[in-house]
Formats: C-alpha cells, structure tokens, sequence
C-alpha cells in the first residue's frame, strides 16, 4: 500500500484503543476525547476500508475477522512510532539502556567488565537481563539482544560477535583427588551439561570416546550453572574460549586435556532494525566489539595436561600434548666442580 492509499492516523488511533480496551468509552477516556468522537472516527475508518471492524450489539465489543487482521498491524506500528520517538529525545550518552544477555556471557564476560562500560559513558544506566531468548529481539522493552544460537532471527539487525571453541574443564582441586590421566577416566567422573547432551558428544566424538562408559551426569539450563558448579569441584563440564578465559587464568579452572572442538553455535549481538542507530545503542554495540578485540583470552592449551588418545593408540599431531614445563617449588642447589668431575666418572663406568 502506497502512502497515499494509508487510512488516517486519528481513525487508526481510535480503532486501536477501543479495540484494546473492547470499549469505546475506555477508548475514549484514554485518548481524551468524547463517546462519540471514537464511535465517528471508527464509522469513517470502516468507510475507507469498506469493511466492519466490530460486531455490534454485544455488551463488549468484538472485532470481526477484518478487525483481528488489522490490530497486530495497527499496534505495532504504534509501539514503534512511541519507542522510536523516545530515542530521539534521548541524549546521544545519557538514558536507559536494557540489554539482554546469555547468562554465562553475562556472569562470567559483561559483569566483570562493566565498569570499564560506566567510565565511558557514566550517564547511561544499564538494566541487565540474564536471557538467551530470541523472542527479546521483537519487544519494544529490549534495546539490545546478546544471543547464543544459529544467527538466522527474522527482521531484526543481527552481527556474530564471535565464534567458540569447546574443551572440558574442572577444579584443580577435584583433579587432586580424582585424576584424569586418560578421557577413559571421565567415566569416574560426574559430566556436567549446560545443554541437552549436544556439546559433550561432540567433544566426546571428537576424542573418540563415544563408546566409553559414562558415570553420574547433571544436566542444567545453562553453561553458566555447569561452569560454576565445575569451579565449586562438582563435576567435569564444557568451557569456552570467552566465558571460562578468566576463571582459568586465575586457576579456579584448569584444562585437563588439549583437545578443543568448535561450539555448534555462535554469539550474536542483535536488535531490532529502528533501534539500531538510535545513538544510545549505538555506543554500547561498539564498546561491545571494542572490548571483545581488546581481550586477553587464555588459551586453553596453556593448561593442557593430558594426551587424548584413540583407540588405535596413535596420537595425532593436533593431539600431541601442549604442556608447559613444569615448574619447581624450590630452586635446586647448584652443584661445585668436584662433585661434576665424580658424577662424569660415574657416568662413564
């Protein structure tokens, strides 16, 4: 429909409201005008249409199948009209900002970074919601979605902020008592699960551990509670490159085994297309990707102590181990030269 075929504005207006409410007193009341304004506006909208928007007679008013396919439409574009219109008047570095986040990228990555975030921009008050739901992406209350998933949200602006790689993690302290010398030794171990099996099967494929018996297993609604459960020695779970980063180079987690496979998913940064410039979320987008490009992550070979073997006994090259030299506690005594010159003849008998 071209601009010139649209109904008025105030017609729309007042069908929305007395829709809503199911009565045009109620409609009335709230767009300040008379009883009888809606009940015109309403008649000339039906006109320009030529079809009946409500069925008469009834106590509350019910819309007719045209009305019920012009309401979602109708609202809609009001709600964007009214969100767009506060961002206007939103200083470009002031005013509230909600944001969205998966709950392990929010605990574990944005939270202990936040305040790099304030110093920047002191006048811009966050509301953080811990959610992986795409269905954020279409509120009017959601200015900007951090979402773990596939990428491929309808009519929305959508960017990957970065890709993963999966490897299993724990407590140096559970590793103390119970050691993973091999990844047959999982099986004494409790697996913990941030998803519904996917992830570990696919580290476990890649290990070509599929056919090993598995012990006790925990399965949670997100990587956040397995990798807290993982730092408090509850279990063995799957760390990430970005969410597990710091927890291992502080050294609550170590990486016993130097195998890493890609995440069958990817974060994204996204929102909705009229929100997308609005100077506000704008600058939290950047500092997003700023941040993300000035990050020290933590290899997870760095840690690595064990060598996933197959079943053939061979170890690839990709699986060779990568582990630093260990380091001694105490420094050796250094040896003079008479004791050199009786450990050389030793040496030679």
């Amino acid at each position: 429909m071209t601009q010139g075929r649209l109904p008025p504005l105030n017609p729309l207006r007042a069908f929305e409201a007395t829709a809503r409410h199911g009565s045009v007193t109620a409609a009335a009341r709230e767009l300040n005008v008379t009883h009888g304004a809606i009940s015109h506006q309403i008649k000339a909208l039906e006109a320009t249409l030529d079809v009946q928007l409500f069925e008469r007679g009834a106590q509350r008013l019910k819309l007719t199948p045209q009305g019920a396919l012009l309401l979602p439409t109708v609202s809609k574009a009001f709600e964007d009209i009214a969100a767009t219109t506060a961002l206007i008047k939103r200083p470009t570095t002031s005013g509230e900002l909600t944001v969205t986040c998966v709950p392990a990228l929010l605990s574990l990555w944005l939270i202990p970074r936040m305040n790099q975030f304030t110093e920047q921009y002191p006048d811009i008050r966050l509301t953080l919601i811990a959610s992986n739901e795409s269905d954020h992406l279409h509120s009017s209350d959601v200015d900007v979605c951090v979402l773990y998933g596939h990428g491929n949200w309808a009519d929305c602006w959508i960017r990957l902020w970065t890709t993963l790689k999966l490897f299993p993690v724990a407590s140096p302290t559970l590793l103390n008592m119970r050691p993973l010398r091999s990844v047959r030794d999982l099986r004494n171990h409790v697996l913990l699960h941030g998803d519904d099996g996917r992830e570990w099967n696919t580290w476990l494929a890649a290990a070509d551990a599929t056919e090993h018996a598995r012990g006790a297993q925990h399965f949670m609604s997100d990587a956040r509670l397995s990798t807290e459960a993982a730092v408090y020695g509850q279990g063995v779970a799957l760390g990430d490159t970005i969410t597990a980063s710091h927890l291992i180079a502080k050294g609550e987690l170590i990486v016993p085994f130097d195998l890493t496979v890609p995440a069958n998913n990817a974060f994204y940064v996204a929102c909705r297309n009229e929100v997308r410039n609005a100077p506000i979320v704008k600058v939290f987008i950047d500092w997003l990707f700023a941040s993300l490009e000035t990050d020290t992550i933590t290899e997870p070979q760095t840690s690595a102590r064990r060598i996933i073997r197959p079943r053939n006994g061979k170890v690839s090259a990709q699986e060779r181990l990568a582990t630093p030299p260990s380091i001694p506690t105490t420094r050796p005594k250094r040896l003079d030269r008479a004791a050199l010159k009786r450990r050389a003849k030793t040496d030679i008998r």
